[in-house]
């Protein structure tokens, strides 16, 4: 029977490469987003896609995109939780109001959709990922909020694992370093990107269709004995340590 996966934040940039790469695979591909025109741009072309417009934040958009991929798919076998907002402001400029808009959906919206899923994905087994960062395993400017809301996911998916694990429930985390979005390309400036290239051994941002790589292997049957892992896909950065002196002026 052809498997199922649900994507969310899935109009564009990563979660968008990677509802494509699973329909290459053959796979039923769910594509949740909020941004509803985005969404219909994205899957007009694909029939083989459904469309679902919901925001992860609100518990009642989630259950109804859960239901509406058991009536029309009768399975799900692997959940990317993609969507993710970024907002960014020093530790004494971050209000409450912004931490919350991080809180609600890069944190919230992951809890929320894991937990409206798990009966599906328990009836065969399934696979979640959870999208965090490299902003949650290692601390920059900026980033109070953003990178707290990514560090709790990763702890969240560490819960998912060893709780879920005898139902045949696999949860994993991708941490992306700095990846070649259009949002990326519109926010970081000439000595920024400099700085990036500079502090990663591979000298170059990641491409959204690597990061989909990552991604699908974890969803797959070749890591069928992967699960509790933190999958840091950064050209490096983790590793090189501290550095990028042109996001600390």
């Amino acid at each position: 029977m052809t498997k199922t996966v649900l994507i969310t934040g899935a109009a564009r940039g990563i979660g968008l490469a990677t509802a494509l790469r699973f329909l290459r695979e053959g796979w039923h591909v769910a594509m949740l987003d909020r941004d509803g025109d985005e969404l219909a741009r994205a899957t007009a072309p694909r029939q083989d896609a459904l469309p679902i417009v919901a925001d992860v934040s609100r518990a009642e958009d989630v259950e109804r995109a859960i239901a509406g991929i058991e009536d029309r798919f009768g399975r799900l076998d692997a959940l990317v939780n993609n969507a993710g907002v970024a907002e960014f402001a020093a530790v004494g400029e971050t209000d409450f109001a912004m931490w919350r808009r991080v809180m609600d959906t890069n944190l919230d919206g992951v809890f929320l959709t894991s937990q409206a899923a798990i009966p599906l994905l328990a009836r065969q087994g399934g696979a979640i990922v959870n999208i965090a960062s490299i902003s949650g395993l290692r601390a920059s400017t900026l980033r109070i909020a953003y990178g707290t809301s990514k560090a709790a996911v990763i702890q969240l998916t560490l819960q998912q694992a060893v709780e879920l694990g005898e139902r045949g429930i696999r949860a994993n985390a991708v941490a992306p370093g700095p990846v070649r979005t259009k949002l990326a390309m519109a926010v970081h400036t000439p000595e920024i990107i400099a700085a990036y290239h500079d502090a990663l051994p591979l000298n170059r941002y990641g491409t959204e269709d690597e990061l989909a790589n990552a991604i699908w292997f974890l969803c797959s049957d070749e890591a069928s004995y992967v699960t509790g892992q933190v999958l840091a896909a950064d050209g490096g950065f983790q590793a090189a340590g501290v550095g990028l002196p042109a996001l600390r002026g």
